[in-house]
């Protein structure tokens, strides 16, 4: 399934991949045209008896097939077609998508798939992180500038992250609070991030690690940040650029592994994205782990 919008797919790469795929398997290819397109097609790919379906696209269009196949027996495969390519580069794949493609088709071929745990949030499964707060907003603000993905990438975000923290996120007051299923509540959330796997992306080469607790074969980690005063967000960037060991013990943030469920309630609204995709504003989200209930193709390199 190919996202022919997506930053990083050309027509040479769809071709140079077809033909990997094509030496060793059986291949029919789709592309999508619409937000929630991939999602219809990859459920029809489940109902068809489809194996897997291999995706070229961003982690937008990852999301949508993983929503389509789940709770089923055909697998996810990713490939690297977007701007950051977040959740393949987690899971061990190279960055450039035809040499993707050959660890995938290998993968494929000697049949390493594995049933992993996703999120969901109201009702909608996630591969790696839902954001609340000002990491949504940052993320709204690259969506704006859509067209300059392709081009800019990571320079695009760091602007849109630094615009978003000084000059269009109220970092006056709390926007939400976070209700834990042990019944602890967190009145002061500016922003959180809940993960399902770590890293929660890439600069450049570089990981940033919000949770390395965060793995496709435990419960969800979150990271609840309850101050947005420039020192601590300095103390969370140099952290997560390490090992982000010093999350768990700094104060100002709300860290939790292993969790089942976590629920954020809003004073007023507040802005959500899920696996970077921007999905506006709301009052109430309702979050959930579901332990084993999708097929992921996985590189030899990825472990449980």
């Amino acid at each position: 399934m190919v996202n022919p919008s997506a930053s990083s797919v050309t027509a040479r790469r769809q071709v140079l991949i077809s033909k990997i795929f094509g030496a060793d398997h059986d291949l029919d290819v789709a592309e999508t045209n619409r937000r929630g397109h991939a999602t219809k097609l990859a459920l029809d790919a489940a109902r068809n008896g489809y194996e897997a379906v291999v995706v070229l696209g961003g982690d937008g269009t990852l999301n949508e097939v993983a929503n389509g196949i789940v709770d089923t027996d055909c697998a996810l495969a990713a490939l690297p077609g977007g701007s950051t390519n977040v959740f393949s580069r987690a899971i061990g794949l190279p960055d450039e998508p035809t040499d993707a493609a050959l660890v995938i088709s290998r993968a494929l071929a000697q049949r390493q798939i594995e049933r992993v745990g996703l999120g969901s949030v109201n009702g909608r499964y996630f591969l790696f992180h839902v954001g609340v707060g000002w990491d949504a907003a940052l993320v709204e603000e690259v969506e704006r500038r859509s067209e300059l993905k392709r081009y800019a990438g990571h320079p695009l975000f760091i602007y849109a992250g630094l615009r978003t923290f000084f000059f269009t996120y109220d970092r006056t007051r709390p926007h939400f609070k976070i209700i834990h299923a042990d019944g602890t509540i967190i009145d002061d959330a500016y922003f959180s991030v809940c993960l399902n796997l770590n890293p929660y992306t890439f600069v450049g080469n570089r990981p940033f690690n919000l949770a390395p607790t965060a793995t496709l074969d435990r419960g969800l980690t979150n990271v609840g940040v309850r101050s947005m005063k420039t020192g601590t967000f300095l103390r969370l960037i140099g952290s997560a650029l390490g090992r982000g060991v010093r999350l768990r013990s700094d104060k100002s943030i709300d860290f939790r592994s292993d969790i089942e469920s976590i629920t954020f309630e809003a004073f007023g609204t507040v802005p959500y994205q899920v696996d970077g995709d921007y999905l506006g504003e709301i009052s109430r989200l309702e979050i959930a782990h579901h332990p084993d209930v999708m097929s992921l193709v996985v590189p030899p390199t990825l472990t449980f």
